[in-house]
Parts: C-alpha cells; sequence; structure tokens
C-alpha cells in the first residue's frame, strides 16, 4: 500500500515524533510498503512531476532524522527553514501527497498532532488516518476536560483543579495539599509537567507551566510506583511498570535510553493488573477512543489506582512504552505497525 508516515511539525515534542516516524516507516518499507515519511510543517518541496511519482522514489526517507536530544527543540530555528512564510501548519505538498496515499501512519505527537485539528482537516479530505478522531483527540488532549469526564464515570483519577492564565489563583498559595503535580493543560511527554514541594516551587511550577499552555491544571501528587497499560481495539495489553532511577518520568527520563527501568509484565498481582487493565479499557470507551491509545497510571502505596491520562498517539521510539507492551504478547514492531495500520481501515 501507499503509505504516509507524517511526522515533526512545531510541537515541543518534535524530536519525540521524528524519531516515532522513522521507526514505524522502516517497519513499513520493510513490509514492502510504499512509504513515504513527511514532515508536516516542513512538507516536500518537488516540482508537480516529483510530487505525482513520490511514492516511486527511490530513496531513504528517514536517514536525515537525529536522535531525540536532552532538551526541547528550537521551534524558532524549524519556523525559519519554511520558505513560504509558515502560514500553514502544512508544509508544501503535504495535503496533495496525504490524499495520494491509501492511509495516512500519525507519528505526531504534541499539542497540533494530538488535538485533533490534523485529523479534522483529513476527515473532511477524505484522508484515511491511524489512531483516534478529532473529538476524543480534543478531548483527551484538554487533561481538565478529560479529568472531568473521568470523574463523571468514576473512573479514579488525583484530585485537581483548573487554573487559567492571569487567573487570580495562579499567584495564590496552592489550591491542593502539597506536594502538588502542575500540568500545562494541553501538553504532552511531561513537557511543562513539574511537582511542587512548597509553595514557591508551586509558584515556579506555575510559570513553566504556562510557558506552554495559557491553561493548566493542579492536581494531588500520587506518591507510589508508576504505570501504564495501552488499549488496541478496545483490548487492555500487558500492563508495564516505568521506574525512573533519577526523579519522575519527565521528558529526559522518558527518551533518554537507560533513564529508566521498565518491566513488561508489572510485577503486580492478577487483581491489581486486571484492575488497570479494566480502567484503561473503560477510558477508550468514556473518551470515545478508536485504534489505539496508552493510558498511565499512579499507584499509591495503600494500593489505590488513579488514571493520569489518555494519550492518543502514544511513542513508537525505541525507548517506547507501547512496543514494549506489544512485545510482551509476542507482537513484534513490524507486526505492531501494521495491526494499527490495518484498524485504521475499519472506519
Amino acid at each position: 500500500m501507499k503509505i504516509v508516515v507524517l511526522g515533526g511539525g512545531i510541537s515541543t515534542e518534535r524530536d519525540v515524533s521524528l524519531s516515532s516516524s522513522r521507526m514505524i516507516y522502516q517497519a513499513l518499507k520493510d513490509r514492502g510498503h510504499q512509504a513515504v515519511l513527511l514532515d508536516v510543517y516542513l512538507g516536500y518541496e518537488g516540482s508537480e512531476e516529483e510530487v505525482a511519482h513520490i511514492f516511486e522514489k527511490d530513496c531513504n526517507w528517514a536517514e536525515n532524522i537525529g536522535g531525540i536530544q536532552e532538551s526541547n527543540p528550537d521551534i524558532s530555528r524549524i519556523k525559519a527553514l519554511r520558505k513560504d512564510g509558515g502560514k500553514s501548519y502544512f508544509g508544501p505538498n503535504v495535503l496533495t501527497i496525504c490524499s495520494m496515499a491509501d492511509a495516512v501512519f500519525l507519528g505526531l505527537h504534541g499539542e497540533d498532532g494530538e488535538n485533533g485539528k490534523v485529523q479534522a482537516a483529513f476527515d473532511l479530505l477524505g484522508i484515511r488516518y491511524t489512531g483516534t478522531d478529532y473529538v476524543s483527540s480534543a478531548l483527551s488532549m484538554d487533561k481538565s476536560l478529560a479529568k472531568e469526564l473521568f470523574a463523571y464515570h468514576n473512573i479514579p483519577t488525583p484530585a485537581g483543579v483548573h487554573i487559567r492564565k492571569g487567573d487570580a489563583r495562579a499567584a495564590e498559595g496552592c489550591p491542593v495539599m502539597l506536594p502538588c503535580v502542575v500540568k500545562a493543560c494541553r501538553g504532552g511527554s511531561s513537557v511543562g509537567v513539574s511537582i511542587a514541594q512548597n509553595e514557591e516551587e508551586y509558584r515556579k511550577a506555575m510559570e513553566e507551566a504556562f510557558l506552554y499552555d495559557d491553561e493548566a491544571v493542579v492536581e494531588q501528587y500520587i506518591e507510589g510506583r508508576e504505570f501504564s497499560c495501552a488499549v488496541i481495539d478496545g483490548k487492555a495489553l500487558p500492563v508495564i511498570e516505568i521506574a525512573p532511577l533519577n526523579g519522575f518520568y519527565d521528558y529526559k527520563n522518558k527518551y533518554q535510553a537507560g533513564s529508566t527501568v521498565e518491566t513488561c509484565p508489572a510485577d503486580l498481582s492478577p487483581e491489581k493488573t486486571e484492575e488497570i487493565q479494566e480502567i484503561s479499557e473503560r477510558v477508550f470507551e468514556v473518551l470515545r477512543l478508536k485504534n489505539y491509545a496508552r493510558m498511565d497510571f499512579m499507584m499509591a502505596k495503600d494500593g489505590s489506582v488513579y488514571c493520569l491520562e489518555a494519550n492518543t498517539l502514544p511513542g513508537m521510539t525505541p525507548t517506547s512504552l507501547i512496543p514494549q507492551e506489544a512485545q510482551a504478547m509476542g507482537v513484534g514492531f513490524e507486526d505492531l505497525c501494521e495491526w494499527i495500520l490495518k484498524l485504521a481501515f475499519r472506519g
């Protein structure tokens, strides 16, 4: 099949997206697909004739993609590369090439790729893509809205407060019991996430969150063990435990090899494993997710389980969690990509 793997963009998760997309592209190419890897923002600078025959082009589209750096990418430098000034999120010829494909495998991460806007555009243009639709993408990306839905459907989640930039509460004391977690409302890969132990750290954490979003979520800090559980086609995969060697599961610990110890299947009782899997499937249903997603959890010292969020386009990098969960049930990376791709044709 003719497949576009779409990655990159101009979010703080650009490097992560390109790393995921490189892995997906190589897997699909090895399976015999006519795969093209495109940067959604930079696009493809080519003649009309070159674009028309792009799937016949014999090249390695991933050869110039580097690894994930410890710090966020310089987005201003990326924007400066656009010859047309970058007025549109979609780079040159991106929509044309995606329209020519049998399907687009979304390797995007971060706000612009996961907030539903790309999905809505593709729906309007009749472009088939992997992952969930625009409504469930938007709901899942907004941590405040997702928490409200969790609470309404009795899905356990840490108590939290939604605060807008400029709200007087942002400058006041922490609205929940310290220590707390402060998150940019629509961020990903733990960008704009801080743990505050005292009021001074809370104020700094709010300033950090507002660098990435004009809304933040302040929630109860759950001390304990961290887990993740993917759901594909409505069914939960094995649970994985994440134990950072230093600090919490932040951007660096997520994507730098050797920063965490990950165990899959997690060392849990059958009852706790089933509980996390059942909650994951409920979240998948409540948020009306499709195709695949990954749910993140904390388990307190008393054994209580809390769902933190749902990730609608989870990482597919060499250190990502879903590939490890799939491998634990005997599904290799290439088979995982094929599985996700086939679900896109289910409608």
